[in-house]
């Protein structure tokens, strides 16, 4: 249960560093929504940093666990 929600996580975060980095929202391309949206620069920046912490956070999802052993 842990890996699918950190999965969802991690798509959370890659889709803000999207909106960050090219105002381009992915999830709503993806469900059929305007996937383009206006954001002050501070907001974009905010984005981007919560997308590359979702990027580090890739590595968490294909670590061993510690408990298995």
């Amino acid at each position: 249960m842990e890996k699918l929600f950190l999965t969802l996580v991690i798509v959370g975060a890659l889709n803000w560093l999207l909106v960050g980095l090219f105002e381009w929202d992915l999830v709503s391309a993806i469900l059929g929504g305007d996937a383009h949206r206006e954001s002050s620069g501070i907001a974009r920046i905010v984005y981007s940093l919560v997308g590359l912490a979702g990027l580090y956070c890739t590595k968490l999802l294909f670590r061993e666990d510690s408990r298995a052993r």
